[in-house]
């Protein structure tokens, strides 16, 4: 059994890799335990709680999964300072590291395949342009949700899992 941690921005994108990790292994008949650590607040807070995490897996290796998946979205600022970003808090867990950087954001990735979305809630979306505001893209994939008729409890993102599987 691999262990697999997760360590996001947001349930969305636990929501999402989990779905993703999940159906990767099973076609690849790899066996995973996948632990996720969501962190709420903020990319800043997300930031020191993974220098945490990191602290505590250098004092304790025995806790050392066989993966490491740190996700957020870019958020405009761009996949490649994202990913400094991150490679510069995990530095020594980089082989064991895998960085998920949606660019801009999770929620657009999932607009963005319109005939998925269909296949999953019934009804197709409109693709959103590439302009970035806080929330602009959690806002749509909530709207396009309840234009399918559904209620996105969790923004929406409870149906991405459906969208790998």
């Amino acid at each position: 059994m691999h262990r697999v941690t997760l360590f996001v921005e947001d349930v969305g994108h636990e929501v999402f890799l989990r779905a993703l990790l999940e159906r990767l292994a099973e076609l690849h008949q790899i066996e995973i335990d996948v632990k996720p650590r969501s962190v709420r607040g903020g990319r800043g807070k997300m930031l020191k709680e993974l220098r945490q995490f990191v602290r505590d897996l250098q004092a304790n290796r025995e806790e050392l999964p066989d993966l490491q998946v740190v996700g957020w979205d870019a958020s405009c600022q761009g996949h490649a300072e994202c990913r400094r970003q991150i490679d510069e808090v995990i530095q020594e867990f980089k082989p064991i590291a895998v960085a998920a950087i949606p660019e801009p954001h999770l929620e657009r990735w999932l607009l963005i395949d319109s005939a998925a979305f269909k296949t999953v809630l019934g009804k197709g979306c409109d693709m959103p342009d590439r302009k970035c505001e806080r929330d602009r893209f959690k806002e749509l994939l909530r709207s396009a949700v309840r234009e399918a008729g559904r209620s996105p409890l969790l923004g929406g993102m409870e149906y991405a899992c459906l969208l790998y599987t």
